[in-house]
């Protein structure tokens, strides 16, 4: 018997916390079904904050003045990912980020190692990035941060440089921004099963899990 193969594409946000939770509720997953069922992972660009500046926010202002939260509250919150991470293996800071930063030249590397890295390239810079983020609370908006990130996912770093001091890949991922705007996807993450079935935020292994299961038994309409 032949394994099924979905095709997923996993629309986010490097700052977004809930996105690292919802990836490692994503390989749990795929881990429990290997040998049953198959996927070809593609990370899609989604910025939360596509205006900020290159110098980042405090994320207490940032989160105080976007969502209208409290420090106490923003600390519970804290709290709630850190817990969600350590159930799918993703090491949060415990004292957050700090700083909030543009995320949009991570979008291009992300775009080009999916064009041009070998297989499994992208993937290992996603991870990269999300840990530089949210473990080791680095400035994303700094390209040395985002080189170490290509060097440990083992992508060329003179590439990457070139990219960095350029707009290449600008345009194409501003498209599939837009494109996944225009298609109704404000929050991420949002895990899209063969461009027809949508699983959204940083749900659980057992969620994926019965999804990906149905999705591949053709019992989802």
């Amino acid at each position: 018997m032949n394994t099924p193969r979905l095709k997923i594409d996993f629309v986010s946000d490097v700052s977004c916390p809930w996105c690292a939770i919802g990836l490692g509720g994503l390989e749990q997953a795929l881990q429990r079904l290997d040998g049953e069922i198959g996927a070809d992972i593609t990370f899609q660009p989604f910025e939360l904050n596509p205006q900020m500046a290159p110098e980042g926010q405090d994320i207490g202002e940032h989160l105080a003045q976007k969502y209208g939260s409290t420090p106490e509250q923003q600390a519970q919150i804290r709290e709630t990912i850190r817990a969600r991470g350590a159930e799918v293996g993703f090491a949060f800071n415990p004292a957050g980020r700090g700083r909030i930063w543009n995320t949009f030249d991570a979008h291009r590397l992300l775009h080009w190692a999916a064009e041009e890295g070998q297989a499994g390239q992208q993937t290992a810079l996603k991870k990269a990035l999300l840990a530089a983020c949210h473990t080791r609370s680095e400035a994303m908006g700094h390209p040395e941060v985002l080189l170490a990130c290509v060097r440990e996912a083992g992508l060329d770093e003179a590439r990457a440089q070139t990219i960095l001091a350029s707009d290449e890949f600008a345009a194409e991922v501003r498209e599939r921004e837009q494109f996944y705007l225009s298609h109704g996807i404000h929050s991420v993450p949002a895990v899209i099963i063969n461009d027809r079935h949508l699983i959204s935020g940083g749900q659980p292994a057992a969620v994926f899990e019965q999804a990906l299961r149905q999705i591949a038994a053709g019992q989802v309409g």
